[in-house]
């Protein structure tokens, strides 16, 4: 058994040792102690993903709009998770953002939950079948069950939702 400190200190080596520089590899450590805290794949679905990383060509994303689509080179998951958190105040207007072709989304997800955090908000986010309600990075309610590793999810949407007090 691993210790998230554990977790989060390999995670971050590893992602170092992929290339990313060390604020993301940062980050990358704090969410797959999420994932793991929440009892989800995150080091399974983050060593599969390096393991092809090398090999395949991933799309990078700057600027998010309301839709995107890389109908062809699915988004690197790390890259678009740290622009949706940079990127989070602005983004909450469009009250709901979609991608299509998103790989291993599961490590999209944490970034997802620290948004909900910032900005004081629920965030609905639907991976093909697979939704998961994040509530302020305190919770993650889901219908994904079966822990296995997410390869790519055609159509992701995140929805703002509103507090009703």
């Amino acid at each position: 058994m691993r210790t998230l400190s554990e977790i989060d200190m390999t995670s971050k080596r590893a992602c170092k040792a992929m290339g990313f520089p060390w604020g993301i590899a940062e980050e990358v450590g704090k969410n797959m102690r999420i994932l793991e805290m929440f009892g989800l794949p995150g080091i399974r679905n983050l060593n599969q993903y390096f393991k092809n990383y090398k090999n395949q060509h991933f799309q990078i994303i700057s600027l998010i709009a309301k839709s995107n689509v890389s109908p062809k080179i699915p988004y690197c998951p790390i890259v678009l998770g740290t622009n949706f958190l940079d990127q989070i105040s602005i983004l909450e207007e469009l009250n709901e953002i979609k991608f299509n072709n998103v790989a291993y989304p599961l490590i999209f997800l944490p970034f997802v939950s620290r948004a909900s955090e910032v900005i004081g908000k629920r965030l609905f986010l639907k991976l093909d079948n697979n939704e998961f309600l994040l509530n302020f990075n305190n919770n993650i309610c889901s219908n994904f069950l079966n822990n296995k590793i997410i390869k790519a999810a055609n159509f992701t949407t995140i929805r703002f939702l509103e507090n009703i007090n």
